[in-house]
């Protein structure tokens, strides 16, 4: 089913995030930067073609990082077809910190997952 996508990002779920910009921009040597987003601020890096997402949540060991797989429009039919392969779904298709719409779902060991889409793509394909 996702074979056709990317990983898109990485989400980092982070208690202090002025901290873990620093960390990632001067330890790391990415470039990092401050988003306002409609739930608060989160910082966005580039490392590799990949973008790497740090939210402030509370966490525990193991809930982060999400692999979060790049879609180009349907999620609303990813969303079907993972119900239907008996996949739970933890936090249904809603609007992403960006704009655009995600949905997160856990593999068999509870490894989070998610799935993303631009906002202004459309919902099926």
């Amino acid at each position: 089913m996702l074979s056709q996508c990317k990983v898109g990002a990485i989400v980092f779920f982070v208690s202090d995030l002025a901290r873990s910009m620093a960390f990632y921009r001067d330890t790391l040597g990415l470039p990092v930067n401050a988003i306002d987003g409609h739930d608060g601020p989160f910082a966005l890096a580039e490392v590799g073609g990949l973008t790497l997402v740090f939210i402030v949540q509370p966490v525990r060991p193991g809930d982060s990082p999400v692999v979060v797989f790049s879609l180009d429009g349907g999620i609303d039919d990813y969303a079907e077809a993972l119900a239907q392969h008996g996949v739970e779904i933890v936090v249904p298709v809603s609007e992403s910190p960006d704009g655009g719409l995600s949905l997160d779902f856990v593999d068999p060991d509870r490894n989070l997952l998610s799935l993303h889409q631009d906002a202004g793509l459309p919902r099926r394909k």
